[in-house]
């Protein structure tokens, strides 16, 4: 998926949800339980074991599905090999960049200070992720568009159903939601009911269906 269809992908539908648990019962039906919630987005990351093989189970259902944690070339290679639509970096990594332009995917790179944003803009990044974004609040992506009006930016770490809102309002195009809306032990024993009832709630504090 091209920067620009990514980007509107994630504007009308701004819920990622972020996937870390010890094993995923099903990469398919947590995508579709997430799904049935109003969570279309979904990221796996490498710190789950075997990631690339959930990945790409995910992926054959059409479901909208990328990787997060992504530190190597290597990886972002070998993500893109599992079908990822988009990768994403817990911080600046010139490599993951390079890689998935060459693969042809939107990458969001990992950032928080102001010069690390300009070199995330700089790398191509099809949005900006600035994490921790807890630490510094909502306030903080809306100062962040003072220098940079035109940069998309993704809010990451510490988002909960309380707080999203807040994070869209001040110029976030997208949240990054975790174990709120897909705890580990729910993903590793395959409760898909709890998964949608928890992406459900969180949806609906933002007030989408």
């Amino acid at each position: 998926m091209a920067p620009a269809p990514f980007l509107t992908a994630l504007t009308a539908d701004p819920v990622v949800a972020v996937v870390r648990a010890p094993r995923i019962a099903d990469a398919a039906a947590l995508c579709a339980a997430l799904a049935e919630g109003g969570v279309r987005h979904v990221e796996f990351t490498f710190t789950t074991p075997d990631v690339t093989r959930h990945l790409a189970r995910a992926a054959a259902t059409g479901a909208h599905v990328g990787v997060g944690t992504v530190l190597t070339r290597e990886q972002a290679e070998a993500a893109a090999d599992a079908g990822a639509r988009f990768l994403v970096t817990p911080g600046c990594r010139p490599q993951v960049a390079e890689a998935a332009h060459r693969a042809g995917l939107p990458v969001v790179l990992g950032a928080l200070t102001p010069t690390e944003v300009a070199d995330a803009v700089d790398l191509g990044a099809a949005a900006v992720k600035i994490f921790p974004a807890a630490a510094f609040g909502p306030r903080y992506l809306k100062d962040l568009h003072g220098p940079y009006p035109g940069v998309p930016l993704v809010a990451s770490g510490g988002i909960n159903a309380g707080n999203a809102a807040g994070y869209l309002d001040h110029g976030a195009v997208a949240v990054c939601a975790g174990t709120e809306v897909v705890p580990a032990d729910a993903v590793a024993d395959g409760d898909w009911a709890t998964i949608t009832e928890c992406a459900r709630r969180f949806t609906a504090a933002l007030g989408r269906p």
